[in-house]
């Protein structure tokens, strides 16, 4: 079921031009990780909604320093030493994928290689971008927990916690109104 350009701007009004940009990289992606029901696609540029800005920001606005040392950064496949992989590996995509542990696990499951791990910028381009949050929400099985509505579960899995939470709501609300 392929959304068309004015559906995702009632859906996502502040992506203005960027709508036109993502359209067909939104609508390849969902098709080829069966986002493609109503329930599905809803939930799905609800998260994305909110992770991008609303198609705005496809690389983490934070410099990602907090990412390149510690415990964070060890959970996310970065070395623990000061040396530029939380920046390096910082948030990018529609659905921000985080840590060289993703990038490694996306860059396979996207290309059969380990390419994001040299140009993790390729993730910033439409087509990536939509990319890589198809295949982050095939992976954590999130399609049928669209199916199920247990809409706080999918934010969990994406975020960590329900940061955002009233956003994700609201867009995850006016999207089940546009597709039903």
């Amino acid at each position: 079921m392929p959304i068309t350009e004015q559906q995702l701007l009632q859906i996502l009004p502040n992506a203005g031009p960027r709508a036109g940009v993502f359209i067909s990289s939104l609508n390849r992606a969902m098709g080829r990780r069966a986002i493609n029901t109503p329930r599905r696609i809803a939930a799905f540029l609800a998260q994305v909604g909110h992770e991008s800005g609303q198609l705005r920001y496809v690389r983490e606005l934070a410099s990602g320093e907090a990412y390149d040392t510690g415990a964070l950064a060890t959970r996310l496949g970065n070395t623990p030493a000061a040396d530029g992989d939380g920046q390096r590996y910082r948030g990018r995509g529609l659905i921000q994928i985080t840590g060289r542990t993703n990038y490694r696990s996306c860059s396979l499951a996207l290309f059969g290689d380990e390419r994001l791990l040299q140009t993790p910028e390729l993730l910033e381009a439409p087509q990536w971008a939509a990319e890589s949050a198809a295949w982050f929400w095939e992976s954590k099985g999130l399609n049928g927990l669209a199916d199920a509505g247990d809409f706080n579960r999918i934010t969990r899995r994406i975020n960590g916690g329900l940061n955002g939470l009233s956003d994700r709501l609201a867009l995850w609300g006016r999207a089940r109104e546009v597709l039903a």
